[in-house]
């Protein structure tokens, strides 16, 4: 047997907040409802769902906002990282996420954090590279990270 319930919170592999799903009664009973991530089918219930909806996309159009304003002031920013070279412009060690996050805080943008810095492999040789800053889902911007001798 399914119940149909309101999803009061985003569940991964189930759905988003408002939707409404159909789950199994022991799903639906022993987890959902205890732990508040649904609530039963009312009138009453779809309200509270539309406002908390209205309240994150409001939220999520901000953040958007905030993501699009960093995204203008990164166009054409540049880093250098200095970095001790071994051999044959080969680096000692490498240049990761963290070092290019931090260089770009060193810049004045402080929101930017490691986890932004799109690097698909640390950086083992000097050079100039456009690394992708993933500010938003829908948000990236390219920064020019310089790696020069020490």
């Amino acid at each position: 047997m399914a119940t149909e319930l309101l999803l009061a919170a985003d569940i991964e592999n189930l759905g988003r907040t408002g939707d409404l799903v159909k789950v199994a009664d022991g799903y639906a009973r022993n987890y959902l409802l205890p732990q508040g991530l649904a609530e039963p089918v009312t009138d009453a219930a779809r309200r509270r769902i539309a406002k908390i909806k209205a309240e994150q996309e409001k939220v999520r159009k901000e953040l958007l906002s905030a993501a699009t304003k960093l995204a203008e002031a990164l166009k054409d920013s540049s880093v250098t990282i200095r970095a001790k070279v071994a051999e044959e412009e080969n680096l000692y060690g490498s240049v990761d996420a963290a070092q290019i996050a931090k260089a770009i805080q060193l810049l004045g943008f402080p929101e930017v954090e490691a986890g932004m810095v799109q690097l698909e492999e640390n950086i083992k040789s000097l050079g100039t590279y456009d690394i992708a800053i993933k500010l938003h889902p829908e948000v990236s911007q390219t920064v020019k990270v310089w790696v020069v001798a020490e």
